[in-house]
């Protein structure tokens, strides 16, 4: 159980114990563990309110706890359980100004605008914060927020329209464009606004958004399609592109000229999001063209762009595996592709969808020992144990992929799968000792997940009883050359022995 769910536990099922509110009090104030800190003031909000020091801690955590997502919880929590209380709207304005996170900023514009919206100190307030304020991340929230509360002033609109097309600030940009698009799509100017945006903006996600804003609002403008189409395959952005694209597919499916743009776009266009986007849309909305299937497998093998190609293997084994020649043509991609990328996603696909076929234990062998590319191996080693177990050569394989592989993710792979598939077994505690203690990996990023950890948890779990159990933890809580092996033995070490 994590801090937080033993902080929450805590106070849940023992709320009426005197001690409960005064640990809770201390946690709140004195915790090492921001987690902890949180969990603490959010119970002490939910149970205690009533209890005056309650508002004094999440006011004092609101402010000076050296951690925003602490003071963040303390704002939303004074928000919601003292907002009937004078000095909570001013302390709400103050903390939305002068926090140097702009976490917390956002979040005490959000509670004063959702719980003062009737106040109309609050509507000023926010058109000064929305036009006026430094901080780039108020001025967001306070446009968010008027779109979304006080719509029907006449100034929301204006400070929305010069927003879109002042503001120095792309998310203030993009708030104002999607407020502009959503409230105001009878207004006269939006639809020229939002196609200026389209061409002028420098930021992709504003200029998505306005094409987005468009397709949506003004579908039925026989205007819309035509201008769609002409930036699906004329514009000069690629983001303006692949979203004209989507709307395109999204409203206008039935028009004979949709399905052929998304066709020339997933193997004309110069870009791969472009393309990728193209080839999800034609196989959503038009599978049943006999094209679809051939374009698919000319992406798939021709494409420059991986992900373009992954996503059409993906896409022809989903949609067409009753088709023979689907699982004929993913056994070679498999087998004799030059893209790693195109075989593994095609070994993935059999292992999914052609389990029963014969060729499939094979090729999956086949591929765990033979393929040159670790990322293959392991789509293989995977698709094996999990398909596969009850052969004889499944357990052999994953024994000597997990010593003997020369990529470090195939060896914790193979680890993983032997202790998933066969847990308990006795026979295998030396292949997982041998792995905690000697296997070759050296970190060079911190996200990597090093075989030794693996293979350290599995024999926690796995062997606790084992004599060599604690003897080994001990030595790798010490001797690990990786840090933070070294830290997870050591924390297990002190559960153990604590």
């Amino acid at each position: 159980m994590g801090c937080n769910s033993a902080v929450q536990e805590l106070a849940k099922n023992f709320k009426d114990d005197p001690d409960t509110k005064t640990w809770l009090k201390e946690r709140a104030t004195q915790d090492d563990s921001w987690v902890v800190r949180r969990a603490a003031v959010e119970e002490l909000a939910k149970n205690f309110k009533d209890d005056p020091d309650t508002k004094s801690i999440l006011k004092e955590r609101a402010t000076q706890d050296d951690s925003w997502v602490v003071r963040r919880a303390a704002v939303e929590e004074l928000a919601k359980n003292f907002k009937d209380y004078p000095d909570t709207k001013t302390w709400l304005k103050e903390r939305a100004t002068q926090d140097d996170s702009w976490v917390v900023r956002d979040a005490a514009v959000k509670e004063l605008a959702k719980n003062f919206k009737d106040d109309p100190d609050t509507k000023t307030w926010l058109k000064e914060r929305a036009t006026l304020d430094d901080h780039e991340d108020i001025r967001h929230a306070a446009v968010e927020e008027l779109a979304k509360n006080f719509k029907d002033d006449p100034d929301t609109k204006s400070i929305l329209k010069e927003r879109v097309t002042q503001d120095n600030y792309w998310v203030v940009r993009y708030v104002a464009v999607t407020g502009l698009a959503k409230n105001f799509k009878d207004d006269p100017d939006t639809k020229s606004i939002l196609k200026e945006r389209v061409t002028q903006d420098d930021n992709s996600n504003v200029r998505g958004a306005a094409v987005t804003g468009l397709a949506k609002n003004f579908k039925d403008d026989p205007d819309t399609k035509t201008w769609l189409k002409e930036r699906a395959t004329l514009d000069d952005y690629e983001d303006v592109r692949r979203a004209a694209v989507e709307e395109l597919a999204k409203n206008f499916k039935d028009d004979p000229d949709t399905k052929s743009i998304l066709k020339e776009r997933a193997t004309q266009d110069d870009n791969s999001n472009v393309r990728y986007a193209a080839v999800e849309e034609l196989v959503k909305n038009f599978k049943d063209d006999p094209d679809t299937k051939s374009i698919l497998k000319e992406c798939a093998t021709q494409d420059d762009y991986e992900d373009v190609r992954y996503v059409a293997v993906e896409e022809l084994a989903k949609n067409f595996k009753d088709d023979p020649d689907t699982k004929t043509w993913l056994k070679e991609r498999a087998t004799q592709d030059d893209y790693e990328d195109v075989r593994r996603a095609a070994v993935e696909e059999l292992a999914k969808n052609f389990k029963d076929d014969p060729d499939t234990k094979s090729i999956l062998k086949e591929r765990v020992t033979q393929d040159d590319n670790s990322n293959v191996r392991d789509a293989a080693v995977t698709g094996l144990a999990k398909n596969f177990k009850d052969d004889p050569d499944t357990k052999s394989i994953l024994k000597e992929h997990a010593t003997q592989d020369d990529n470090s993710n195939v060896r914790g792979a193979a680890v993983q799968e032997l202790a998933k598939y066969f847990k308990y077994q006795p026979e295998l505690f030396d292949i997982y000792h041998n792995c905690a203690v000697n296997d070759p990996f050296e970190r060079e990023e911190d996200y990597e997940i090093n075989p030794r950890r693996i293979a350290l948890e599995i024999i926690i779990k796995q062997f606790p009883q084992h004599d060599q159990t604690l003897t080994l933890l001990r030595d790798r809580a010490e001797n690990d050359p990786d840090e933070q092996v070294r830290e997870f033995a050591q924390k297990k070490l002190k559960q153990w022995e604590g």
